[in-house]
């Protein structure tokens, strides 16, 4: 009697698994990273939930966590960690510095987190899932669901400028959803919980889906955003510029130099332009991950100094 109980159970299990596997290709190809080009450094902070929905995820952790991802995925940003994360590794460098703790080369030091040009943030305004419904199979606690419905999120979100504090750009998206619960769930002692979470889920899809929608956004908002960087050496005719692979820099690339020249407002302060008063171009010869290493092929190689601005030509 145990035997035949234990072909249907494990039918079960393996149909889930099955299913679960049909769908890994689709998040391959999701997860494969576009084309890069110029990286700008951007942190997601968090997502005000303003909406009504109340279920088992608290949507702006998960609007940040999934944002996150497809931001590192696209290949056009440089992605640092949430401000919460942030936040736990300048107290992890602040108990290293106070001798508490065994010093050496691995030891957290502060002065060297790299800052962030962008900053993302939002408010979840709606969120709404319906249609759910029951059945499936269930055999001994073992279930696979056979629930459907539909999700939608409505959500506002702005890229700031983080040198300025001004808003750059700002969009409204909304993410939506269609699809059956095919999860594998089991409710035993001592365990619950649902092989569906909710990346599974028709709202995880629904935040997928905007987001997806926000990422492409802001990589059409790039152009806009200035793409600069500084001379940080000039040695034996090759000028060293501190950006590399991680900012998109190859081989190839021509860059303009010279001092910034740069237009305040004489009453408040502000910077009402800026740019580059051009003594030279430069082309890329080397690229490290995080400097690259150029030619001077016009202009004047003498007048080419540290602390001088580059930007793409």
């Amino acid at each position: 009697m145990k035997g035949v109980i234990a072909r249907p159970a494990a039918w079960l299990l393996g149909g889930a698994f099955l299913l679960a596997a049909l769908c890994l290709p689709q998040t391959a190809l999701a997860a494969e990273a576009a084309p890069g080009g110029l990286r700008y450094t951007v942190t997601v902070s968090k997502f005000e939930n303003r909406s009504n929905w109340a279920g088992q995820w608290a949507l702006g952790d998960a609007w940040g966590m999934v944002m996150t991802d497809i931001l590192n995925q696209s290949g056009r940003f440089i992605v640092l960690g949430e401000k919460d994360m942030r936040i736990e590794a300048m107290q992890e460098q602040d108990f290293a510095a106070s001798g508490r703790t065994a010093q050496g080369a691995k030891a957290p030091v502060t002065g060297q987190m790299t800052p962030a040009q962008l900053l993302v943030k939002g408010a979840i305004t709606h969120a709404q899932e319906t249609g759910r419904s029951g059945g499936g199979i269930s055999l001994h606690g073992i279930s696979v669901g056979g629930g459907g419905g539909k999700a939608e999120i409505n959500v506002t979100m702005y890229i700031v400028d983080s040198t300025t504090g001004m808003v750059m750009a700002s969009t409204s998206v909304v993410g939506k959803s269609t699809s059956s619960d095919l999860g594998l769930h089991y409710s035993g002692h001592g365990w619950s919980g649902g092989y569906a979470n909710f990346q599974k889920s028709n709202m995880g899809k629904a935040v997928e889906d905007a987001v997806s929608q926000g990422v492409q956004w802001m990589i059409g908002q790039l152009p806009k955003v200035p793409w600069r960087g500084e001379v940080v050496m000039v040695q034996n005719g090759s000028v060293y510029v501190n950006r590399g692979a991680r900012e998109g820099v190859t081989p190839g690339m021509t860059f303009v130099v010279g001092k910034a020249n740069i237009i305040r407002d004489p009453s408040t302060g502000e910077v009402l332009d800026e740019s580059v008063e051009e003594v030279a171009r430069l082309q890329v010869s080397t690229v490290k991950e995080k400097l690259s290493i150029c030619d001077v092929v016009s202009g004047d190689p003498e007048a080419v100094s540290k602390g001088m601005m580059i930007q793409k030509f």
